[in-house]
Parts: structure tokens; sequence; C-alpha cells
């Protein structure tokens, strides 16, 4: 018996071994060509910055680029659970591309950690949704920061151009709810494609209806052309922009004209002008200084939502190795049950606290009220 049992502990000790020592396999899909380029390309960028080791695991990333064709995402996506076995994904850049991979991913049994806009990636929480984590902060928690400025500012009447997708109509769901509450009348509410090269009917309609502010609806570059078109017609009220529009070429492309737009983002946006005191503040900082030193060039935020997911990734992996090796079922299951549990876990774009029902995790701390002042951004205060 003594043998026996010494036996066992030796074949025990081999699995924990085993365990421990296995590769964690990521997928990466990015947008880092095609239309979403502006998106993607920080997000590819930021891929060789995520994490190679968690805990006891070494974790390998298999990068692809989708071509910003939802199509290929799917074929990216499929390849990488089919092919390369991977534990997780990290990825796609566009929001109708991850909403159309949520079902394979959700079949598949494996965690999709997508940096993009639209809440409709995790709400409303379903079976197949409970698969996915979020990157971003949702479209509610940047809006309410938005209609606050609105109200202080005494806005009654608001114009909303959005995209028509994902992203543009969850936005103008929650701000057609939250307008009510606050009493602000939408007078006008616009849509158009990411590709339009002209935006003019749709800006014509809302200057007709000459509202106190408008609200811009768009991820990477489609934030600038509706706003910039609307001051070509000689639009002067208060300008509103989402998220969407946090990056250098918002205001490289805008220039003169996107002068006084208000949004609400991250912190990394005016990160020298938040107090030390920010739980974030010192792991964005660090983000920015590698990806500079990398690529010789500052990241937009939409590359800090990759490099979050791996952050995420890093403190789930070990717990997931508790109970399985990586590469098999039960270890995605278990890893994700793992970014569930996620508490308190300061990354660049904010705080996370993930739970069964948010699978975003950010309050308060994953924002800042930001104004483009002087061809920059500053930090306008409370949000």
């Amino acid at each position: 018996m003594p043998l026996k049992k010494a036996l066992s502990t030796l074949l025990l000790s081999a699995a924990c071994a085993t365990f421990a020592q296995a590769d964690v396999k990521v997928g990466v899909i990015t947008s880092s060509s095609g239309p979403l380029a502006l998106v993607g390309l920080p997000q590819k960028n930021s891929t060789p910055l995520l994490p190679t080791q968690a805990g006891n695991q070494k974790v390998t990333y298999i990068a692809l680029d989708d071509g910003s064709d939802p199509t290929a995402t799917v074929k990216a996506l499929k390849k990488l659970i089919s092919e390369e076995n991977v534990d997780a994904i990290i990825g796609p850049s566009g929001s109708p591309n991850a909403m159309g991979v949520i079902q394979f991913a959700a079949e598949a049994g494996v965690p999709l950690l997508a940096p993009v806009g639209t809440a409709s990636v995790v709400l409303p929480m379903n079976e197949q949704k409970k698969w996915v984590f979020k990157t971003t902060q949702n479209d509610d928690l940047i809006a309410k920061a938005l209609v606050g400025n609105m109200v202080a500012k005494g806005v009654k009447t608001l114009g909303f151009i959005g995209t028509a997708d994902p992203y543009g109509e969850n936005w103008a769901k929650v701000m057609g709810a939250m307008a009510v509450e606050h009493g602000i009348e939408i007078v006008a509410s616009e849509r158009f494609q990411r590709q339009d090269t002209s935006v003019t009917g749709q800006s014509l309609k809302v200057l007709a209806a000459g509202p106190d502010a408008v609200l811009v609806a768009a991820p990477g570059s489609a934030a600038v052309m509706p706003q910039t078109t609307l001051f070509d017609q000689g639009y002067r009220g208060q300008m509103y922009q989402t998220h969407g529009a946090a990056l250098p070429d918002f205001l490289k492309l805008g220039g003169k004209k996107v002068e006084g737009t208000i949004l609400a983002a991250s912190l990394m946006l005016v990160i020298d002008q938040v107090p030390d005191s920010h739980p974030s503040k010192q792991v964005a900082a660090d983000y920015i200084a590698a990806y500079e030193k990398l690529n010789g060039s500052k990241p937009a935020t939409f590359g800090a939502n990759t490099f979050d997911a791996g952050l995420l990734l890093q403190r789930a992996i070990p717990v997931a190795a508790e109970q399985a090796a990586p590469g098999t079922p039960e270890f995605r299951a278990a890893l994700r049950d793992a970014l569930e549990q996620s508490h308190e876990i300061a990354a660049t774009q904010g705080v996370y606290n993930m739970t069964a029902e948010d699978h975003s995790g950010f309050d308060e701390r994953g924002r800042e009220l930001i104004q483009v002042k002087n061809g920059t951004w500053t930090l306008l205060g409370s949000n």
C-alpha cells in the first residue's frame, strides 16, 4: 500500500507539472488593413507587448489580419479554433465583425475578449454572450458623462449622427432613453456607412433641425466626417463625440474643425493631467512608453484595449490552470469562469470588476471628460 500510495502521489505531481508547463495559445484577430485600419493597426502593434508569462504558463500569440472584412473574421476565428486549438481569442477590431463571430466562439467554448465599442457584444447577456468579455467601456457609462455635461450646459435639443451598424445603433438606443430621462429632445437622428465618402444629406437634415448640440457616434476615422461636414455647413453648436473618436487621427484629420469637441474616454488621452493616485495611471504610462519605443509613435486607445485583454488573461490563466491543462475544453471553461471573476484589476483603460451580468466591468474610473482645446486633448474636470 505505501508503494502504491507513493506511486499515486508521483503520478499526481507529474500531472500537475504537465498543467504548469503546457503553453497557453491565444489568437489575436485585428483589422490592421482595410477601412478599420486606424483601429486595428494599433491593436496589431500592441500584440508584441502582450504578457508571455502567466503564472507558470508560457503564453504564445497567433495574430491574423481580417482586412476589416466580417466574412474574413469568421474564417480567421474558425482557423484559430480548429487548426491552432487556441484557448482564447483577442479581437476582432470592429463591432460588426465581433457580432458576427460570437456564435462560433460560444459553440466552441472559447473565451473571446473583444476590444470593440458596442455594448451589444455583451448585452443583453445570454448563453452565447457569456463567452465574450469586452475591454472597452460600455456605451451607457460614457453616455452618462456626456449627458451630465449637456445638462450642465443647458442643452435642450440634440442632433444625432451615427454609423448604420451595431455601434451607432446601440448608441442611438442608449442616448434615446437617457435624453428622455434628462429632458433633452432628439430633434434629428441620422445614419451613415463607415465607408461613405459624403454625409452631406444627413448633416443638412441635422442642421435644419437647429439642435443646441450634436452627438456623433462613430468609431475611428468615421467619427471625423460628420463633424467637419457640419462645420463647413455653418453649424457652431456644441459637438460631442463618443469614445470611438479617442485616437490621434481624430485631431489630425479634423484640425480646427473639431476644436471644442467634448467626449468621454479613458485617461490615456490626458494621462499627464490626471492625478498620480489614479489606479490606472502607471499601467497606462508604462504601456504608452513601451508602445512608443517599439513603434515610434504613441498608441491610440484602441491598442490599449487589446493590451488590457492580455492583462486580464494573465490574471485568469493561473486560476484556470489549477482546474485543467491548457488546450482542453475544461481549461477554456475554467478560463471563462476566471475572467468572469476578475476583480479590481487596474489596466490601461480603468479598473475591471467583472460579474456574471457585467462582462465589461468598468466604473467611473474608466472614463474622463475631455475637450479638444488648441488642437489637443484637455481634461475637462468632473465626469
